[in-house]
């Protein structure tokens, strides 16, 4: 199992980072190539599967960082093998959804990228990634095409959630403001990565990223449904 993950993929998110599209491990494209990078490719990076936190297990501050922010993501499921998979059929590589957080150690990415090296370490980091309770599409009221039934007007970048932090609203998302939708995300990922039955995306966070201290408590709903909540310790 690998959880691949999409960053800058919400333009507000994107501000108050003060990211470029094209900033990419700390390395800064001209605004020429910006532009090109920033339309047809999103920015994957991956976390170990070492980094999947359980869904009834406590998030522990690591030592060696003085800054970990939480990220709230849309997540997607892989539930079958594909490879070089067209954006058209993309659809049918998933059927359930959740939340995420993702989490990072903002100082040491930012101490990463000044020096131009990789900052993986900084997102991939053991326990970094809690995902919430998946939930089907069709419960989500989504109908897709070969589903059985006509499809929905109702689809994945289509959906609202939510997330507090100690019960104040920090987060709202809309999977409508991706810049790159779910399955542009799948197709272009499967590229490069075999993708297999369990492999999870994490889809991007919209703004309003903040630090977590011990004693915290987050939660979060989809399409109003209570899915998550993780305790920081």
């Amino acid at each position: 199992m690998k959880i691949i993950c999409v960053g800058m993929n919400y333009a507000e998110h994107n501000k108050e980072l003060n990211h470029s599209i094209g900033e990419i491990s700390g390395i800064t494209v001209p605004s020429a190539e910006n532009q090109v990078i920033g339309q047809c490719h999103p920015t994957l990076f991956l976390k170990p599967d070492t980094a999947l936190l359980r869904s009834d297990w406590p998030f522990y501050v690591p030592d060696f960082s003085n800054e970990v922010e939480y990220e709230t993501e849309l997540v997607v499921r892989i539930n079958r093998l594909g490879k070089s998979i067209p954006e058209r059929f993309a659809y049918r590589y998933y059927e359930e959804v959740t939340l995420g957080i993702d989490f990072t150690c903002r100082d040491l990415q930012r101490q990463l990228k000044a020096k131009g090296l990789p900052w993986e370490i900084s997102k991939g980091f053991d326990n970094s990634a809690f995902c919430g309770q998946w939930l089907k599409l069709r419960d989500l009221g989504i109908v897709r095409r070969g589903d059985g039934d006509a499809p929905s007007d109702k689809t994945i970048q289509n959906l609202h959630f939510e997330m507090q932090l100690n019960g104040e609203t920090r987060q709202v998302g809309w999977t409508g403001d991706m810049l790159h939708t779910v399955d542009q995300i799948i197709a272009y990922a499967s590229r490069f990565y075999l993708l297999k039955m369990g492999d999870l995306i994490f889809t991007g966070t919209p703004k309003g990223v903040g630090k977590v201290h011990e004693g915290d408590l987050i939660t979060a709903q989809l399409e109003g449904k209570p899915v998550l909540e993780c305790r920081i310790r």
